[in-house]
């Protein structure tokens, strides 16, 4: 069982109005996709951003930008540096090829000395 966690890469505060209360504090957040197995953690590329007010706390869909919303999200998404996309292996991983790995090099020597 995999877990999927959207961890968050950059946020800023941007002082465009909002579309649904007319409120100037809105919030703007960059996030990006990691994978957790008992196996290993994954970093992906996957990037998702999401703008929301502070007032009313609605999210703001790209539906209902204006084009000031527009231009600053393009500016931050120019700022974004997401992580490289990494497969880091657990400890549980190592455990278990060291296991294998041992298991084998029993199974080929008992069988070179003609036990097996």
């Amino acid at each position: 069982m995999a877990k999927q966690n959207m961890v968050v890469i950059k946020e800023a505060d941007i002082t465009n109005n909002c579309p649904e209360c007319f409120n100037q504090e809105l919030k703007i957040s960059f996030y990006q996709k990691h994978k957790y197995n008992p196996f290993y953690h994954r970093t992906t590329s996957e990037v998702s951003s999401e703008i929301k007010c502070k007032k009313c706390f609605s999210i703001i869909y790209p539906v209902n930008w204006t084009s000031d919303i527009e231009r600053v999200f393009e500016y931050y998404n120019k700022l974004v540096q997401p992580e490289k996309t990494t497969v880091r292996f657990t400890t549980l991983f190592y455990i278990i090829l060291l296991l294998i790995l041992g298991l084998v090099g029993g199974g080929f020597y008992l069988y070179t000395e003609g036990i097996i």
